[in-house]
């Protein structure tokens, strides 16, 4: 019997209906089944799972190869199992509630034997609402390594390995590890690899969160995802010698697996489950927390990792249920102030709060609200005046309320506000403008003219954080705006204040007698609809 060139190992518990896509994605590959096997283990399943790979095997008997087991627990035995009677020159993992594009073997294969590739990692998706992060996938990369590039946060076994690398190492998966026994296999095979490539031009892999979330990530409860992280970090310092290299694996560690396990859900925990987690956290990272690593996390992160490792639990609810915090500007720097900071009890250092690299718009944004709207008419002349909150306190002096005629990009919906490009030059403000300091935050407040055109018009907040320049909406957060006016006598207009589909302050103004901005183009799309209709 020719020797595959690929086989697929599927480790089967409880997946059905998902199964059965999984499998036909397998079968129905452009590689052919004559150069693909599946080995496919059964790990006790009580639903149809094991029915369906037996049909699967009865109809596809050379291809398909089917083992049933007592149940382990976890993925590793069944991948185990079937990596022993695997025959392929390469081996490929998925999830069996998974399912892969049509080419992707053919193509992860070619690749492999073209650059001489011991691991291929090709392009994941979610599907369902799963989160697959991206940023490894840009573009075709055929020669990556795990210290530079953003592999670690990448670490599923879902990747196609050569077979000789993963005997010649006895690579296998830790059995008693429930959660996360992929990545000690994963990391190590990426360390041992001559050469790692990257295929983003494809989508390859489609990871599906169930519907009823019974993916078993999704069901670990925090002690024991603490107590796989831990296994999984120290596995990986084994392997690599402290430096660059380490912590480069290693902040993916901190920043998702254990940072996850101080969020939102953290506060319903009883109080002894709490600490436990706490000192679970600062074991670690009195081992591996480096300045560098620190230094490479995002800033609410990074306190709430310093808090669990000071075991500060009151010091760390506060934080967790603070959300964003407060930024205070000082000496050219950006300090979050969460519950802890300069507090001499706890002794954290200022890097610890500090902003470093990453982007504000998201703390401003929420720290930025309305405090009133009103209108400021002198005989023919008309103007605004406004009091805006921002979360900021210090140096503030850059902090200036305008009127944007031009929409925010889409981009800055999500975190409220947006970042400008280095070089961007505003225009002087227009207006009467001062501030007030009020503790945590400062009172923006400003008087700014209006012109009759029709138009409308973003309150926006431009404020200088850290050597760059921010741009913000104001949103309304229900506060009572100003009653329409109208102003002038010769050409009457009228000027109103609203809250926009996204909750913004806009300031509309228009001829009283005229068509409303944005009425054109709503007749031109009438129009339009009207004669593609007669056209028919």
């Amino acid at each position: 019997m020719t020797t595959p060139d690929v086989t697929v190992v599927v480790a089967v518990y409880n997946t059905m209906p998902y199964l059965t896509e999984c499998l036909n994605s397998l079968v129905n590959q452009s590689i052919g089944r004559d150069r693909l096997e599946v080995v496919a283990v059964d790990d006790g399943s009580t639903d149809d799972s094991g029915r369906e790979l037996d049909r699967f095997a009865e109809k596809y008997p050379d291809t398909v190869k089917v083992i049933h087991q007592a149940n382990s627990g976890g993925p590793a035995a069944p991948s185990n199992r079937a990596l022993e009677v695997a025959t392929g020159r390469y081996v490929y993992f998925i999830g069996s509630d998974d399912y892969l594009g049509k080419e992707a073997l053919e193509r992860m294969v070619a690749c492999a034997d073209e650059h001489g590739s011991d691991v291929v990692v090709g392009k994941m998706v979610g599907t369902n609402g799963r989160y697959v992060r991206q940023k490894l996938y840009k573009g075709n990369k055929p020669d990556i390594d795990l210290y530079t590039s953003d592999l670690p946060y990448a670490l599923a076994n879902t990747k196609l390995f050569r077979r000789d690398l993963v005997e010649k190492h006895h690579l296998r998966f830790p059995e008693d590890l429930p959660v996360g026994s992929d990545q000690p296999f994963t990391i190590e095979a990426c360390v041992r690899a001559a050469k790692i490539s990257v295929l983003g031009d494809y989508t390859f892999y489609y990871a599906v969160k169930r519907g009823d979330a019974s993916n078993i990530t999704y069901r670990a409860d925090h002690l024991s995802r603490l107590q796989c992280t831990a296994r999984i970090m120290h596995h990986a310092a084994e392997l690599i010698e402290p430096g660059p290299g380490r912590d480069h694996v290693l902040v993916r560690h901190f920043t998702w697996e254990l940072a996850k396990l101080v969020q939102d859900d953290f506060l319903d925990l009883e109080r002894r489950t709490q600490t436990e987690i706490c000192a679970g956290i600062a074991e670690l990272a009195d081992a591996y927390f480096t300045e560098t690593l620190r230094d490479a996390m995002d800033v609410k992160r990074r306190v709430r990792i310093a808090l669990a490792r000071l075991g500060a639990v009151d010091k760390l609810g506060e934080a967790i249920r603070m959300g964003e915090a407060p930024l205070l500007l000082e000496d050219g720097r950006a300090y979050a102030r969460y519950p802890g900071f300069r507090d001499p009890l706890l002794g954290l250092p200022d890097r610890t709060f500090e902003l470093i690299g990453e982007p504000a718009h998201t703390a401003l944004a929420e720290g930025t609200s309305l405090v009133s709207a009103d209108w400021d008419q002198d005989g023919e002349k008309m103007a605004v005046s406004l009091s805006v909150r921002v979360g900021v306190a210090g140096e503030t002096g850059s902090a200036v309320l305008r009127l944007a005629d031009k929409a925010m990009p889409k981009s800055a919906d999500k975190p409220g506000g947006r970042r400008l490009p280095a070089g961007s030059e505003l225009p002087a403000p227009v207006g009467e403008f001062g501030s007030e300091a009020d503790g945590s935050s400062t009172v923006l407040l400003a008087r700014i003219p209006v012109q009759p055109r029709s138009v409308k018009l973003g309150v926006r907040v431009y404020l200088d954080v850290a050597g760059s320049t921010y741009e913000i909406p104001v949103p309304t957060r229900g506060v009572p705006l100003p009653l329409a006016r109208r102003w002038r006598e010769t050409i009457p207009y009228r000027i109103s204040a609203n809250s926009n589909s996204k909750g913004r302050l806009v300031i509309t103004t228009a001829p009283l007698w005229g068509p409303e901005p944005g009425t054109g183009r709503r007749v031109r799309t009438l129009l339009s609809r009207v004669k593609r209709k007669l056209t028919r």
